[in-house]
């Protein structure tokens, strides 16, 4: 019977839009703000994966060739996004490459939109998972997914709209009972603003507009 091992480590998959088309429903800023925004979500969400303890590497999904050249000053290593818009066919590739480059780091892919994730909240998420089986954390919503983690083999990510259930009819574990950091995505300014108050990153921080 598999259990969780708590000498398992992980690479985290973090997709990424270009920052210039990112984060559309962020609606009354302006364009450049959204960008900043979308660019620093991206960074802080980085950052914490890559000082959480379970977490050896990180490997972001992005065409945007400027921004993986920022995220790899971070220390994160970036590929191209494999599949065009279907980004549950480019997180399948990415976790392959993953595995080629670190076959023993179980996959997990992560949203690039979580601002205010913690590096020991996202420990305590991962430290939840029993491999190889699939398990995924739902959005703060309770409609979508932020995390989804599995074995090479079993790593078949439902991330989209309705997301939530489409994890939970393809057999995955839920996690809902984890710290709110890795549950709070931000797609509007209602989601910004439950962000700020639980508390963001300091890119974040730096961008955000005050009245937020």
């Amino acid at each position: 019977m598999s259990e969780h091992r708590p000498d398992q480590q992980f690479v985290v998959l973090v997709p990424v839009k270009p920052p210039a088309v990112g984060k559309s429903r962020l609606l009354g800023l302006d364009t450049d703000v959204r960008r900043s925004l979308a660019e620093a979500f991206a960074q802080d969400t980085v950052a914490a994966c890559l000082a959480a303890t379970s977490v050896a590497q990180v490997l972001a999904v992005t065409d945007d060739a400027r921004f993986s050249s920022i995220l790899g000053s971070l220390g994160a290593v970036s590929i191209p996004d494999g599949v065009t818009d279907d980004l549950n066919g480019a997180l399948r590739l990415a976790a392959a490459e993953a595995h080629r480059r670190w076959p023993e780091l179980a996959p997990v892919a992560l949203c690039a939109d979580l601002p205010s994730l913690r590096a020991e909240d996202l420990d305590a998420a991962l430290a939840r998972a029993v491999l190889p089986y699939p398990s995924f954390v739902p959005d703060a919503a309770g409609t979508g997914t932020t995390l989804y983690v599995a074995g090479f083999e079993e790593f078949d990510p439902r991330f989209g709209p309705g997301s939530r259930d489409a994890h939970v009819d393809a057999g995955a574990d839920e996690l809902a009972d984890v710290p709110a950091s890795v549950r709070r995505d931000v797609d509007d300014l209602d989601d910004l603003r439950s962000a700020v108050a639980l508390g963001i990153g300091p890119r974040t921080a730096a961008v955000v507009p005050t009245d937020e």
